[in-house]
């Protein structure tokens, strides 16, 4: 649950300040737009002869309607199942034949599909995606075997596990008019009713070369790489997108609770507050910035302020984590939530969060504590620079939120001049009652496994 930026890796600590300097020296970048709305986003890194092949559309659950809730994650899947050119489940096998792995995944505000080959082997996978982009075709019979492995899916990740399911139920009590309220993999009941028809209907909307960026990033010639994407998705024609509605979330006027039962060997806590997210054109909103960091001080490494108390210090929780993604389309949530230790109980829990929260708000934060914490963002943006594929991912996923690969550094620079005060405010500002949603699972007994044979 911790933030994009902050997923510390918890290697070293580096025992003396870093300068700014020391990530600037970043590898080249280039972007192209092609003249059927495509934009590719070309990094050179030139240390391993490896590349990234990734294509993101601006399409996940957010863009979603009541009744064909999880289609855009069911058209994930169903982008494996053939094209004119490929039979179904032939792309997978094409792409290990040259000794490649790959993969996709659906958000909120997206989906993405990336191979990860050895570069002499590039085109081939640039064919396969660009000719999957337009071409799908896929029968009935394969649809409803795929949704089958859907909904086993939303059986395995959240119907049989207790924390999706408070996480689940939070986010649709915290939301009133958000996308954001529904599950990216969808309601069951909206999986059980989908057809082949939806699936198609969704690809034909929203798969096309203008709702699509191409990142490239490992050991490339950007204008090689150009005259490929040229080659590949530059045939693919353009057609207009659905109007995008804005839903804007109304403003919340009180404390938002919901319990759910579920079996479970313990209780868990999620408290969640409405805060601001960063907007494109407003990188100097210092308050985004300063969620984020504070999500570091209370949850960025091993001896944070909550590890510290509640589960070293009080012993009252097993586990508590904090989280914050300052970068999205959609409105977002700072989330604390916690596992209860046996014998204590989620009153105690919360009144312990509350406490640390209180301390921040009236006592603030100490710089020391801060510099430590900007050391290890620095340190994780070098860590994360020396991955072909991670480089990829965060300009990929920066582009889906409106934002440019060109904000990131600027990004990290702004979050570089936050103060302690300016942490200190914006808990006080946002981490208030008016603004909270509070999700608690109240666990249930196991049912014993049935014996067929009755003994």
């Amino acid at each position: 649950m911790r933030s994009n930026l902050l997923r510390f890796f918890l290697f070293f600590l580096i025992a003396t300040p870093l300068s700014w300097a020391a990530t600037s020296n970043t590898p080249q970048t280039h972007e192209f737009n092609l003249s059927n709305g495509l934009k590719l986003i070309v990094r050179e890194d030139h240390r391993a002869p490896t590349v990234a092949h990734m294509v993101w559309y601006r399409a996940g659950s957010m863009d979603e309607i009541n009744g064909k809730t999880g289609v855009a994650h069911v058209l994930e899947h169903m982008m494996f199942k053939g094209t004119k050119k490929v039979k179904s489940g032939e792309f997978s096998r094409l792409v290990a034949a040259v000794g490649g792995r790959e993969n996709a995944f659906t958000s909120r505000d997206y989906t993405a599909y990336f191979q990860q080959v050895e570069k002499s082997k590039l085109e081939e996978v640039i064919k396969l995606e660009a000719d999957r982009m337009s071409n799908l075709n896929f029968d009935d019979a394969e649809f409803d075997k795929e949704i089958q492995v859907v909904m086993e899916e939303r059986r395995l990740r959240t119907e049989d596990n207790p924390s999706s399911l408070l996480y689940e139920s939070l986010m649709a009590t915290a939301y009133m008019s958000s996308p954001y309220r529904h599950p990216v993999i969808g309601w069951m009941n909206d999986l059980v009713n989908m057809k082949a028809a939806d699936a198609r209907d969704w690809y034909r909307n929203w798969y096309a070369p203008n709702n699509a960026t191409v990142v490239i990033s490992g050991d490339v010639d950007p204008q090689n790489m150009l005259k490929l994407v040229q080659k590949y998705y530059g045939v693919v024609a353009p057609h207009e997108l659905p109007v995008r509605k804005p839903q804007i979330e109304p403003p919340q006027k009180g404390i938002k609770q919901v319990e759910v039962k579920a079996p479970a060997d313990s209780a868990q806590l999620a408290m969640a507050w409405k805060v601001p997210r960063l907007e494109p054109g407003k990188l100097d909103d210092p308050e985004p910035y300063a969620l984020e960091l504070l999500t570091a001080v209370l949850d960025g490494y091993d001896n944070a302020r909550l590890n510290r108390v509640l589960v070293k210090q009080e012993k009252v929780v097993n586990d508590v984590n904090a989280g914050y993604d300052m970068i999205s389309r959609g409105p977002e949530l700072f989330l604390i939530s916690a596992t209860m230790a046996k014998g204590k109980t989620v009153a105690q829990a919360q009144a312990s969060i509350r406490k640390a929260l209180e301390e921040i708000k009236q006592n603030g934060i100490l710089e020391s504590e801060l510099k430590r914490i900007k050391v290890r963002i620095l340190s994780n943006q070098i860590y994360k620079r020396d991955s072909i594929f991670g480089q990829a991912m965060e300009i990929g996923s920066n582009e889906m939120a409106g934002f440019s690969w060109k904000d990131i550094d600027s990004m990290l620079e702004k979050m570089q001049t936050i103060t302690p005060k300016q942490v200190q405010e914006v808990a006080k500002k946002y981490l208030v009652d008016d603004g909270l949603t509070i999700a608690v699972l109240d666990p249930q007994a196991r049912k014993s496994p049935v014996n067929k044979e009755g003994k």
